[in-house]
């Protein structure tokens, strides 16, 4: 892992997937998204998925182990674990684990905003190859939310953003009920408005951070998800834009998938 440049503090710089078998995802994401798959830096129970060599996302065999749902969970790198800690607690966010150091160096946190949507922060070096609407990975990260605006405010002053590239990672502008993020001109994710409640009985409904993957065939992508114990999800439109889906894995991680000729 190389940090490729200081404006990278603030922006996403990772996504992880917490599942219960990290070969049943890796079925299910390889027959689905064509990943293939090398053993990470975080021992046997972690991997790292690549399309043609370049790593996109990670899988760990944790979600047993700590407790929390399968889920898709972004990370953002920050300079400074403990402060970053310290700056969502102070606006009422929540701790869930961490910070926690890796021995193959750096350190993790996964932390909850006020509305109880769960994101990581990553204090260590992060992968050059990797960034949300680079050709192989994330399409962009979706922040499902009761204020999109409110919601800004948190991250801005946790994470920096809005601070001008010049002086952050990122700029943030305001388009009717969303939020948009860019970094070097690149919109990495979106803030949405809508009808969420944390104790709503479906997922799809409670506040998080949703990923969206391109893909060639959106058709033919879903019908491998069906065929292969997953499922579609309906639900309020969140206004992403474009054709897409939102699926469940057959241990229900949500992502949704977008295609390639509509990801921005």
């Amino acid at each position: 892992m190389v940090l490729v440049a200081a404006d990278v503090i603030g922006a996403p710089c990772w996504l992880s997937l917490a599942a219960r078998s990290r070969e049943s995802a890796e079925r299910f994401y390889g027959a689905v998204l064509g990943w293939t798959f090398r053993q990470g830096r975080f021992g046997r129970a972690y991997s790292v998925a690549e399309v043609g060599g370049v790593p996109v996302a990670g899988i760990g065999a944790v979600a047993g182990e700590f407790a929390v749902p399968v889920a898709w969970t972004p990370y953002f790198a920050v300079d400074e674990a403990d402060a970053a800690v310290a700056r969502v607690r102070e606006r009422g966010g929540t701790v869930g684990v961490g910070p926690v150091a890796f021995p193959a160096g750096g350190r993790a946190a996964l932390l909850s905003d006020r509305e109880g949507a769960v994101f990581g922060v990553w204090d260590g070096d992060v992968l050059a190859e990797w960034s949300v609407g680079a050709e192989r990975s994330p399409a962009w990260l979706e922040l499902h939310t009761a204020n999109a605006f409110d919601a800004a405010l948190f991250y801005g002053e946790v994470l920096g953003w809005g601070q001008g590239e010049s002086d952050g990672c990122c700029d943030i502008s305001y388009e009717e009920d969303q939020v948009v993020l860019r970094r070097r001109g690149r919109p990495v994710a979106r803030l949405n408005s809508g009808p969420i409640e944390e104790a709503a009985p479906k997922p799809q409904l409670r506040p998080r951070w949703l990923v969206h993957f391109k893909v060639p065939d959106l058709e033919a992508a879903v019908a491998r998800a069906l065929e292969n114990g997953g499922g579609t999800v309906t639900g309020p439109d969140w206004g992403g834009g474009g054709r897409q889906v939102t699926l469940r894995d057959p241990d229900g991680g949500l992502f949704t998938l977008d295609p390639a000729s509509d990801a921005s």
